[in-house]
């Protein structure tokens, strides 16, 4: 009961950091998670953790290489028919 509770309290306040998601559905998914984590054991919850881990790296890498893409000049942006000062 009291891991539910907890759960229930980790899941509202992870909850303001999801866009669409609100505190009471962030609860019911913390509370929800406790009980999953019970039924998948030790070994499941390290094999859930490293698989966060891995699409945490993914999305982070993807997220890096459009920002780059972003930020770099495109060919031929530059004002046509501009003079250089000397």
């Amino acid at each position: 009961m009291i891991g539910k509770m907890i759960g229930a309290y980790a899941g509202e306040r992870a909850a303001r950091h999801v866009d669409g998601l609100n505190g009471t559905a962030g609860a019911l998914l913390g509370a929800g998670g406790v009980a999953a984590i019970k039924k998948i054991g030790p070994f499941g919850l390290l094999a859930a953790l490293a698989g966060g881990y891995a699409l945490k790296r993914h999305l982070d890498h993807n997220r890096q290489e459009r920002d780059e893409d972003a930020s770099a000049p495109k060919a031929g942006s530059g004002r046509a028919g501009a003079k250089s000062k000397k």
